[in-house]
């Protein structure tokens, strides 16, 4: 991610979100969530490069400023919650991703994070469906919004949205993990027999 189109994209492609430009000066866009009105992601020019501000959790705060040096205490923005990203091409995109979808998390209602969290509770060797999520998440009609979180998973290391099928058992399609077989094979590797791209669910379905 390098340029100030690619960045508001990014933003935009949540739900219920808008561009704004408070100071009435091009250099000065961000992204704003509809109601509430909070802004998530802020971008401007400074020492032509292109920086963004946004939202972090305290917990991860200093894991990012440590990590990359191009992030750092948020410039004129308050230093305990925001963070400055500096395009410079040293940040790896799917980490810039995972700071604007933290952000976005942090400033609205968005059952997103408990989604993830549910997910982190499907043990290997099992798996759960998009509904069971959804009820975990403590809001059981929202199967769809589990299937739209989870193809943003911003962190799929820590949150194995692998082990998330739908209600006949059938995996996800090729694009959700980047490969054709790729979900299968994770699930084989955590012990989960795959037949012709399908799970058991009375065999390995987490009973809630």
């Amino acid at each position: 991610m390098k340029t100030r189109e690619e960045a508001l994209e990014y933003g935009l492609s949540f739900p219920d979100t808008y561009t704004e430009m408070p100071f009435h000066d091009p250099g000065w866009q961000l992204v704003r969530v509809k109601g509430s009105k909070k802004a998530f992601l802020w971008t401007y020019e400074k020492d032509g490069v292109l920086h963004l501000n946004v939202k972090t959790d305290p917990a991860w705060r200093d894991f990012w400023r440590s990590t990359f040096s191009s992030v750092i205490p948020a410039y004129h923005q308050n230093k305990e919650h925001w963070n400055t990203i500096i395009l410079d091409g040293t940040i790896p995109d799917e980490d810039i991703r995972r700071m604007i979808a933290e952000s976005y998390d942090l400033v609205t209602y968005s059952p997103t994070k408990r989604i993830y969290e549910a997910v982190k509770q499907i043990p290997k060797g099992c798996v759960a469906t998009y509904g069971q999520v959804a009820a975990m998440a403590g809001e059981p009609k929202m199967a769809r919004a589990v299937g739209n979180a989870l193809h943003k998973n911003p962190d799929p290391e820590h949150i194995p949205c692998y082990r998330v099928v739908n209600s006949k058992g059938e995996l996800s399609g090729a694009f959700a993990f980047g490969g054709a077989d790729e979900q299968a094979n994770r699930l084989r590797a955590d012990g989960i027999a795959v037949i012709n791209n399908r799970v058991d669910l009375v065999k390995y379905g987490m009973k809630l």
